[in-house]
């Protein structure tokens, strides 16, 4: 008897996957518990192994097709047996044309294959694409839905705003607006190099959290005299625990005594107000090279020690490298560090990770000349770039809580 493949929950919160790889094909034997795909949820790479022993029967959605908790992907089956409406190579998808017209099935349906969406036919539209088409003004009639069963997603709607027209209502006449064209044209000898799943969420989550709230940028600047003698005296016993004490823990160690201090930083904006979280989540940026960047959680960081907090850096951080991160380590973050200095940058201006309050960017310590007790001494400096939501945070409230991780770093003990 055929089993059917269906999409698992991979995680908490996590409702729809992207298909990135088929592992087999059509007619290729497959064992039970055998990789059968991979697919990827919130830059985390996943394999869907196969529920039972056979032959791969029918194949419901192409790669880079995205799909839904319990959505059918596959039939798994004995060489031969028939597949109720037969075995097709990619999910139909009935899209309705004009009004009055007859349905349209669509093996893979393009942009070009949906019809401008009418009033009555916009179906379920989420509270993110609801958000930005009012703020951008966009009449969602004129998109063009490329996800499942016509859904407009909010890449349709960014996409549509950059396409340079649109078309605005007012009543008995129509205005068209005209916005400056994206499109860039190759030349002669050009690399185009196509889009990563990875990179296409990285591209909209960062426009989403640029449209999505105010960004300010306050900067302060740490001695990290005492946190380097502290980790150049216990960086031997931590190695005899097999733990690599960098200078990471002690930035989150920080940061979590200033959100304990400031709880208000640990928060979220909401329509009905500011949400303050009970736990400390932070989120540790770890780059992945060419293919973009991921941030593992660290769950409850303020009630880790330095030694529980640099294990836990190792481990994420290795894993996240090694592509071995689980879709609910890289959920739930009420603020985020990135450690830009690692490339040798002394300064960032970081996007904000929503719906987060805040991020703080960590450049490359340097020693430098500075003026103590009137007199001139040399000391490892870092600049800390606290980026912050205007509409949580003013001014002074951003400092005092930066001023509180400084006053952390350079009083280390």
């Amino acid at each position: 008897m055929a089993t059917k493949v269906l999409v698992p929950r991979l995680g908490e919160g996590v409702d729809e996957v992207t298909v990135t790889k088929w592992l087999k094909q059509i007619g290729d034997p497959v064992k039970e518990l055998e990789p059968l795909l991979e697919v990827n949820t919130d830059k985390v790479d996943t394999e869907i192994p196969a529920p039972a022993s056979g032959v791969v029967l029918s194949i419901s959605l192409p790669e880079g097709t995205p799909a839904k908790v319990g959505e059918l992907l596959a039939i798994i089956g004995a060489p031969g047996e028939k597949v109720e409406g037969g075995p097709p190579t990619t999910k139909p998808v009935e899209v309705e044309s004009k009004v009055g017209s007859p349905k349209v099935t669509a093996s893979e349906p393009s942009m070009t294959d949906y019809p401008a969406t009418s009033k009555q036919e916009i179906g379920f539209i989420s509270p993110v694409v609801a958000k930005i088409a009012a703020e951008h003004g966009v009449d969602l009639r004129q998109v063009r839905g490329s996800g499942l069963n016509g859904r407009i997603t909010k890449n349709d709607v960014l996409k549509f705003v950059q396409s340079g027209e649109m078309t605005v209502d007012h009543g008995p006449s129509t205005a068209t607006v005209h916005r400056p064209s994206s499109i860039v044209r190759p030349s002669e000898g050009d690399q185009l190099i196509k889009h990563s799943i990875i990179r296409k969420q990285i591209a909209e989550h960062m426009v989403l959290s640029k449209a999505t709230s105010p960004h300010v940028l306050t900067v302060m600047e740490a001695d990290l005299t005492h946190v380097s003698k502290h980790r150049f005296t216990n960086k031997p016993a931590f190695e005899r625990d097999g733990v690599n004490l960098t200078f990471t823990a002690y930035f989150l160690s920080a940061i979590a005594m200033g959100l304990k201090s400031y709880p208000l930083v640990n928060s979220s904006w909401t329509e009905e107000g500011v949400l303050i979280h009970k736990n400390i989540n932070i989120g540790m940026a770890a780059s992945l090279g060419e293919e973009g960047l991921i941030v593992p959680v660290i769950k409850g960081a303020d009630t880790l020690s330095l030694l529980a907090m640099a294990r836990t850096v190792n481990d994420l951080a290795n894993r996240a490298r090694a592509k071995k991160l689980q879709p609910d380590e890289v959920k739930g973050g009420t603020f985020t560090l990135t450690n830009h200095g690692i490339s040798g940058s002394l300064m960032a201006f970081p996007i904000i990770n929503q719906p987060q309050c805040g991020i703080l960017g960590v450049g490359a310590m340097q020693k430098r000349a500075v003026v103590i007790d009137d007199a001139i001494a040399i000391r490892p400096m870092v600049y800390l770039s606290f980026v912050f939501d205007h509409r949580i945070l003013d001014g002074a409230s951003a400092d005092w809580f930066l001023a509180k991780v400084k006053e952390t770093l350079e009083n280390w003990a």
